[in-house]
């Protein structure tokens, strides 16, 4: 038996509502919202208590289900409620068979009805509670994109985001309501708004690993374009997966594991501040501004960090236990990458393959560039590669 009813609502409030939503309100004894959504729910006959979010609202939940365990308790919710609504979060409080869920249309298909946007050919990026900087990682050519605003500043961060981009911006503010408005950005924009991003310049990067060097921000610390990509496939990402990226560097490991899928996370971990502080503002500018980044030396600074389901050193194997640490923090059937490019660095390699087994592979590059007036090759430093599962 369901302890608590999900009611979505939109901006049209009670007369928007479906008979079974009404219905359930109408039979709580408990109504639990936002004061925005139990403004718009009229008085209704019968005695009932109406419970407005406390701020912040998530500490709180549970104390309030327990308080009025028993009782016929409504929740309100801004359109589906299973959609970055608290719907989730109730299912995970309280498990699915005890949570009632009528939904609403939510904002995304709102705003696709009206633009005449395929929904199923949108992206939708979160700018509430999330870093906007996400919106990075979905610009490319012909994309459409809807940005869930946080507030009504959000859709001048996005013009100033997708700046010279050659994005097209519309703003859609108070979708369902009478008030409804459809059209170009302006200022200032109401508080509850959606911004539809149309690509239609050139490019962000590449969705595949193994973006060119100049993409990154770095001191010549970054794994060369060839050897990441050959190091991602090693590392072979799998969506929800964590990454450790150790002597990040550049953090290009990191970002473009998390580029693989938008739930693989990954900790980059650099002892140096100011490459530490070059990895957030990559990966804020590469679309994924999640990325946590460790300052401190490996590998006293991997304690207490949540176990991985991949590690990749780039710097600071010959640390004294850096490998045996690692090994032993991967999850069962974690993989290990390391890249040694030097004499001191193939030697802890080729004693931990020695210890573990695992499979070496050397990989030698050579690059095209000019010699005079005619072509020659330019060889990269030769990578030993070692990889073990565990």
């Amino acid at each position: 038996m369901s302890e608590v009813t999900v009611v979505g609502i939109g901006a049209d409030g009670w007369a928007g509502l479906a008979g079974a939503a009404r219905d359930a309100l109408a039979s709580a004894e408990v109504i639990m919202g936002g004061r925005r959504q139990l403004d718009l729910v009229p008085d209704l006959p019968g005695p009932r208590e109406r419970v407005a979010w406390p701020s912040p609202m998530l500490p709180a939940l549970p104390g309030l289900l327990e308080e009025h365990r028993g009782r016929r308790v409504a929740v309100l919710a801004s359109g589906d409620p299973m959609f970055y609504g608290v719907g989730t979060t109730l299912v995970r409080l309280l498990g699915p068979e005890r949570v009632r869920v009528l939904p609403h249309p939510s904002s995304v298909s709102l705003a696709c009805a009206r633009l005449g946007w395929p929904v199923e050919e949108v992206e939708v990026v979160s700018a509430v509670g999330r870093p906007l900087a996400a919106l990075n990682a979905a610009l490319a050519p012909g994309r459409r994109i809807l940005v869930l605003s946080a507030d009504a500043g959000t859709p001048a961060q996005v013009a100033a985001l997708v700046r010279e981009r050659g994005c097209d911006l519309t703003l859609l503010e108070n979708l369902g309501a009478p008030d409804e408005r459809v059209g170009p950005l302006r200022e200032p924009a109401a508080p509850l708004n959606i911004v539809a991003v149309h690509c239609r310049g050139a490019g962000g990067p590449q969705v595949v690993p193994g973006l060119p060097d100049e993409t990154y921000d770095h001191d010549g610390q970054l794994t060369k374009r060839e050897i990441r990509a050959i190091t991602l496939a090693r590392l072979a990402p799998r969506p929800g997966e964590l990454l450790w990226d150790v002597g990040a560097g550049a953090g290009s490991i990191g970002i473009e594991w998390m580029r693989a899928h938008r739930a693989c996370r990954a900790i980059a971990v650099e002892d140096r501040a100011d490459r530490a502080a070059r990895i957030g503002a990559n990966a804020a500018a590469l679309g994924v501004p999640g990325l946590r980044v460790v300052a401190g030396r490996a590998p006293a600074a991997l304690a207490g960090l949540e176990a991985p389901d991949a590690i990749f050193i780039g710097g600071g194997v010959t640390a004294p236990g850096m490998v045996a640490a690692c090994r032993d923090a991967l999850r069962p059937g974690g993989r290990l990458v390391v890249n040694a490019v030097t004499v001191e660095s193939e030697r802890a390699v080729a004693e931990a393959y020695g210890r573990f087994g695992g499979e070496l592979t050397r990989v030698a590059v050579n690059r095209a560039a000019p010699v005079g007036g005619f072509t020659g090759w330019r060889a990269m430093m030769p990578v030993t590669q070692w990889t073990v599962t565990r």
